[in-house]
């Protein structure tokens, strides 16, 4: 499970680098699916990872609004904090506590641990899937999906 993290968060950095071929009005430009703009799916990407990771945690939900980080850099920048916090937990994760139940802040039904990461790793490929076809709508070339050619 962890090194489907790091492809995840390996993915989703190249992704920061590939949009600064964009316009901005071009990541804000509401696209059909996903999430709506390229900037607010890379932004959801990164919020949805924290908030669960912080769930399991037992810590409260941060809420930092799209409206106040709208540009790639400065989501780019929260990501990257995120990340220096989530990572950790997620590098020193064991399958031991694959089934521990966890009660989350925005839900009342528990879920188990292990769960919650395998969403979250599927969350992102599937955002990373719809990143790829809107780049290719652009004429960009998506990012590489290749787990195999990584060294993770």
């Amino acid at each position: 499970m962890k090194v489907l993290f790091r492809y995840n968060w390996e993915v989703r950095r190249e992704w920061f680098e590939r949009c600064k071929q964009l316009s901005h009005e071009e990541l804000l430009r509401d696209r059909i699916g996903g999430a709506g703009s390229i900037l607010y799916t890379l932004y959801h990407i990164a919020d949805v990872e924290y908030s669960w990771i912080r769930g399991i945690q037992g810590k409260p939900d941060v809420q930092v609004p799209f409206e106040k980080v709208k540009t790639l850099q400065l989501i780019r920048e929260l990501s990257d904090t995120w990340l220096e916090e989530v990572a950790p937990f997620v590098e020193g994760w064991s399958s031991e506590l694959d089934r521990e139940m966890v009660h989350i802040s925005w839900n009342e039904q528990p879920y188990a641990q292990g769960d919650i990461l395998r969403h979250l790793i599927a969350h992102e490929i599937h955002h990373i899937g719809q990143l790829s076809i809107w780049s290719r709508e652009l004429g960009l070339a998506p990012v590489s999906a290749s787990l195999v050619d990584r060294k993770l």
